[in-house]
């Protein structure tokens, strides 16, 4: 990278942190327990609407996983989610009614509060339903991750987005709180992933899956994007580019070894795909709060009502993290 290239992106990170520090007008406190947060805590950011029924089992599943707080913003729900997240004893909660369009998509919201909250912590950002996996995290907290991370000076760790999706109809079983959402929806494409390397970011720009080949079969190139850079030990001269696909400074993105190597990752299981999908759909075509102007919403919309099905004959139906692996969705890495 040259040098004016690379000063240009220095001005561009420093204009997302200006951003998010305006945007931070956007937020009104509900109830705020950093307080509690402990210098070695591991922090989970989060954005959510009307994800109510969908909060139980997500709460449960980062606890038991290790995470010690969750920072939440609440984008004027009216599901009555807002109060449960408000209740929690280990949750600190936002409440904004403005544009989450104008805001990049929430980007400049979660900016901010890990700018203000996260420096020196390990953070976790996900969306609700979004659940993360790492190599050993059948018996290895998250603790042992980021301690290994923090050993060999790892600052960023990638998770591919992996579509989770049910036998048959996906309105075909209601989802109820509390439930793990993978016994409904445990099937997902073990291929048909394309995967190219962004030149100015440095990071590594995965499509395909289901997605791709129900809504987008005649444009695949317009699917969306599956690389993800969700765990990062946080400074405040970070900030995430665009959702957590990317971030500044440009290092944080290198999480591939380029010299034919592995290095460890994760799977982020995305489990959108449930009963409550075609109404969501509808809500946020409505709304029009979705990058590109929406046309993803648009083509979930349009393909759900042609085709409520996501299944086919080359389906995997999910085991543990060691199958996501054998099948080259995740790597141990030297992590052993």
């Amino acid at each position: 990278m040259g040098l004016w290239q690379s000063y240009r992106l220095r001005l561009q990170r420093r204009r997302w942190r200006v951003r998010a520090f305006r945007k931070r007008r956007d937020l009104h406190t509900v109830a705020n327990r950093t307080g509690q947060i402990r210098p070695s805590d591991i922090l989970l950011f989060s954005t959510a609407r009307n994800e109510g029924v969908r909060l139980p089992y997500f709460l449960n599943y980062y606890r038991d996983m290790g995470v010690n707080h969750f920072l939440m913003v609440d984008n004027d729900s009216t599901d009555g989610s807002r109060d449960y997240l408000a209740a929690q004893p280990d949750v600190s909660l936002w409440h904004t009614a403005k544009s989450y369009k104008r805001a990049r998509f929430g980007v400049d919201w979660l900016n901010w509060l890990q700018m203000k909250y996260g420096h020196g912590h390990w953070c976790l950002v996900v969306d609700p339903d979004e659940l993360f996996l790492y190599p050993f995290c059948d018996t290895r907290p998250l603790r042992a991750l980021t301690d290994w991370l923090d050993a060999s000076s790892i600052k960023s760790f990638s998770a591919m987005l992996l579509d989770m999706y049910p036998k048959g109809r996906i309105d075909a079983e209601p989802y109820r709180p509390g439930q793990d959402p993978l016994e409904i929806a445990p099937w997902f494409d073990a291929g048909n992933y394309s995967i190219s390397r962004n030149p100015r970011f440095g990071n590594l720009w995965i499509q395909g899956g289901p997605r791709a080949r129900v809504f987008f079969p005649n444009t695949p190139e317009r699917a969306p994007a599956l690389n993800k850079i969700p765990l990062v030990k946080w400074d405040r001269r970070y900030a995430y580019v665009s959702s957590t696909h990317m971030l500044l400074p440009r290092g944080l993105n290198l999480v591939y070894d380029e010299w034919g190597g592995e290095k460890a990752s994760g799977v982020l299981l995305h489990t959108k795909f449930l009963d409550t999908f075609t109404a969501k759909a509808e809500e946020e075509l409505e709304r029009r709060q979705h990058y590109g102007a929406s046309k993803e919403y648009i083509a979930y919309a349009e393909g759900v009502r042609e085709n409520p099905e996501l299944w086919c004959k080359w389906s995997e139906r999910y085991i543990n993290w060691r199958q996501l692996e054998i099948l080259g969705l995740m790597s141990k890495g030297n992590w052993a």
